[in-house]
């Protein structure tokens, strides 16, 4: 057997800060001393300069209007000079189809909105001085004019020092204390360490009293994303066309992202039809997107449906890269793929790219300047929401823009922690400056709510949220404690098809850290929508286009692994999935043309226990929730792709029956003699071992240790090593007892080392080892749907239940009938 030795010393440098293993959370109040230490204060943007114009056009006219500045049908312009270095902003809200440019004296476009409807929002960076064309285009719609409302604010200061480093949590309790810290944790993490961005020496601080220990990974983020974006461009002039299905060479901004959606839908009109979501977010931009299938006006067609999408974090720019080029692979592959077009036609297919519209826009445009210093607003995670928890004092972060505010890139909600589904639970912050802060309630953001309406009314068979960074494939559930759904073995199987073709880890979200308010934990508890996040590459939030975009998107390198798809062939798996009666469940029978069937429930969904500041933990909040579909009839018989009729939620549990029992309970031999203090946790020098056997013939589902000793002020931790000498758990909290379980433990010999961390050589530990046999598997009664038959006039024609689970297809007849006739 090799020599054991723990993975790395979690308590480096502790004998200089005795007490440094006990947290200490930063709060929002300690957000102005942050504020006040950096200086951030004195480099505040001045107020804004309001200017009003106004565009007429006489005829509407397609074309990309960020192109270059023109002439000619459906488009006008005027003409103005940047008051100041900083931020430009033009909005438009007219009648039709207007998109907005603003282009600098050279021609190059600086600010642009190109989405489906006439509100636009345009952002970009400006120097002082600087003619602008301020340009409108109307592209489809009644001519006529528009104002243009202008404002420009002044920013000064320059970038703040962040660097990425990879703190130390050799076991759980170590992630979960440092979750509590406020600080900017990455999804970048394993068994042994979280990807942490610290912005200058006070996080440093937070981590250093805290007691953890840190490697520096990148020590200047900043010159770190000036070097990617250098690289960009060199790539971008050397290649004409990329491999993407796109042919993209580079990374996209928002105007970008709105205009090619709108090309593809005119490009292939009976594939592609454009999709606005309900609500504008925070600043009034509407979240666009489009749907494929054949036959693409008829939305309720019964078909089952993926949902495609990105950039709920704004700085994940990868995110809406890989969705927006799955929607051009379906695209391009109909009629010239065989698989491809039978996927198309059995599918219905929905690409949200951008999730976050505020915030990508901040975060995309501010790598344009280097002028934008009040914090990193490059590095923005959340949207622009304004908490009713933001204090108003010693300055007021109530008011101003997303960009001209005192708490900078920390307004806003993370949109990943704000989904009602375990919403308020541990792994989200609860201060409002905190970066994974989940929002004041449920839902409470206008994004997560247009999410959260298309899932519930669209029966989402599987669904994608795209993230970054950390080769992972994550599932839920997002919290150890929820336990693994019914569905466990089927989703587990589907996860390991996809990350067959990129070699991500494929694993339940919890095992990275607990979180909650997830994406894919309501859709997946609530809807039945089976979701996966995958965090996409290793090297960074939006790192090298060629790396991150081309790399990781076709599985070539520079990007790992070379040659097995990369996340291209990851989501065709998903598709397949989705065509695959075995995901969904399917209602079939017969229905007169132009009648409407719908199936629905209406119930309160309950968040997690919910964490207050102090520790405080407040009962379950309840919310009312829905969920309805809808299929219109063609006449004849038909093929419905619904959801489960019963929520995972409430299904039960997965487990098995135990095939023997649980092997009898050890004491552990103690050495004689109690080694030196060694709070370094060096396996050269002080610490003793004793062995334990697991054995052949017993079904064990968990191994749990647990040691103790008599004087309270005695500290002693555990490592435990497999016959190969993999470090397989630990123990090493700073209480007691030291408890660590083994979840499915192979048979062989195990060996535990005992560093005495801290007690002189008084106090000697004791120690037990009991086995758990496995949980059986829990079955809940089924819930129903409510089925309800509607004819062309909106009458209801027959109403009854119906139970259907996963994989299964019930044959309904000709279900708007009643007592054998058609209800009158």
């Amino acid at each position: 057997m090799s020599t054991p030795r723990p993975s790395g010393p979690p308590h480096e440098g502790a004998q200089d800060v005795p007490d440094r293993r006990r947290a200490r959370t930063r709060t929002a109040i300690g957000l102005t001393g942050l504020l006040v230490a950096t200086g951030a204060l004195v480099t505040l943007p001045s107020a804004q300069a309001q200017q009003t114009g106004r565009l007429s056009v006489g005829a509407a006219q397609a074309r990309t209007c960020a192109d270059a500045p023109a002439r000619g049908r459906g488009v006008d312009s005027y003409r103005v000079t940047a008051p100041s270095s900083g931020l430009v902003e033009a909005s438009v809200a007219g009648a039709g189809d207007w998109d907005l440019a603003v282009f600098d004296d050279a021609g190059e476009v600086v600010a642009a909105s190109a989405g489906f409807t006439g509100t636009e929002r345009a952002t970009g960076f400006v120097q002082a001085g600087t003619p602008l064309t301020v340009q409108g285009c109307l592209v489809s719609g009644r001519p006529g004019g528009v104002t243009v409302d202008l404002s420009f604010l002044a920013i000064t200061g320059s970038p703040e020092s962040a660097s990425l480093v990879s703190v130390s949590t050799p076991e759980r309790e170590d992630k979960e204390r440092l979750q509590e810290l406020g600080l900017d944790l990455t999804e970048h993490a394993d068994t042994d360490s979280v990807d942490v961005v610290l912005y200058g020496a006070q996080d440093e601080q937070v981590l250093d009293e805290a007691g953890f220990t840190f490697d520096v990974e990148v020590a200047d983020l900043a010159a770190q994303s000036q070097a990617d974006r250098s690289a960009d461009a060199a790539f971008a002039a050397s290649v004409q066309r990329t491999e993407l299905p796109s042919g993209r060479t580079e990374y996209r901004r928002l105007a970008d992202y709105e205009a090619e959606l709108k090309a593809l839908v005119a490009e292939y009109p009976r594939l592609a039809k454009p999709i606005t979501l309900e609500e504008p977010t925070v600043e009034g931009r509407m979240v666009h997107g489009i749907e494929i299938t054949t036959d693409v006006q008829r939305v309720h067609d019964g078909k089952p449906v993926f949902l495609h999408m990105g950039v709920h974090h704004a700085r994940e720019w990868p995110a809406g890269e890989h969705a927006m080029e799955w929607a051009y692979e379906l695209l391009q592959g109909y009629g010239s793929d065989a698989e491809l077009t039978d996927l198309v036609e059995s599918t219905r297919t929905i690409v949200v790219p951008i999730v976050n519209p505020d915030g990508f826009t901040i975060s995309r445009e501010a790598a344009t300047t280097d002028t934008f210093g009040l914090f990193s607003y490059d590095n923005k995670r959340k949207n622009c929401s304004i908490s009713a928890n933001t204090p108003t004092a010693p300055v007021d972060y109530t008011t101003g823009t997303c960009t001209d505010n005192p708490a900078g890139r920390l307004r806003g909600t993370d949109l990943n922690r704000n989904y009602g589904g375990l919403w308020g639970g541990p792994g989200a912050e609860i201060n409002w400056s905190g970066d994974t802060y989940r929002g004041d309630g449920p839902f409470s953001e206008p994004e997560t709510r247009n999410i959260q309406a298309l899932v519930a009314s669209r029966s989402v068979t599987t669904l994608i949220t795209n993230h970054t960074f950390g080769d992972l494939w994550l599932r839920p559930p997002g919290v150890q404690a929820v336990g693994a759904p019914l569905d466990e073995p089927l989703y587990a199987e589907l996860g390991a098809r996809a990350t067959s073709h990129n070699d991500y880890a494929n694993i339940p979200s919890y095992q990275l850290y607990d979180t909650t308010g997830g994406t894919e934990d309501w859709a997946f508890w609530t809807a039945g929508s089976l979701g996966f996040t995958p965090e996409i590459g290793t090297v960074g939030f939006h790192p090298a286009f060629e790396i991150g975009v081309v790399g990781e998107y076709l599985g070539l390198a520079p990007a790992a692994p070379e040659g097995k798809g990369g996340n291209s062939a990851a989501y065709l798996e998903m598709q397949r999935a989705t065509a695959d009666p075995a995901y969904h469940s399917t209602l079939t029978g017969t229905a007169p043309r132009g009648w409407t069937i719908e199936v629905s429930k209406e119930f309160l969904t309950s968040t997690s226990p919910v964490v207050r500041a102090g520790g405080v933990v407040d009962p379950p909040i309840q919310f009312e929730d829905s969920l309805y579909s809808r299929y219109d009839s063609t006449g004849g018989k038909f093929s419905f792709a619904v959801n489960p009729s019963t929520r995972p939620i409430v299904a039960g549990r997965d487990g098995r029956e135990p095939t023997a029992p649980p092997q009898p309970g050890i004491t552990l031999t103690n050495p004689d003699g109690v080694p030196a203090e060694n709070p370094d946790l060096d396996p050269d020098l002080a610490q003793e071992t004793t062995t334990f056997t697991i054995e052949e013939g017993f079904d064990n589902a968990y191994a749990d240790l647990q040691f103790t000793w008599a004087d309270a002020a005695t500290d002693w931790d555990f490592y435990v090593f497999d016959s190969e000498g993999n470090e397989v758990g630990s123990a090493a909290t700073g209480n007691q007892p030291e408890v660590l379980s083994l979840a499915d433990p192979v048979p062989g010999e195990y060996t535990v080392m005992a560093f005495n961390y801290d007690g002189g050589d008084a106090n000697d530990w004791a120690g037990t080892v009991g086995f758990r046999n496995p949980t059986p598997r829990v079955v809940n009664e089924p819930e129903s749907w409510v089925l309800t038959c509607t004819d062309r006039r909106g009458t209801v024609k027959s109403v009854r239940e119906v139970v259907v689970g996963r994989g299964e297809t019930v044959d309904l007849g000709n279900v708007c009938v009643t007592r054998g006739r058609p209800r009158s």
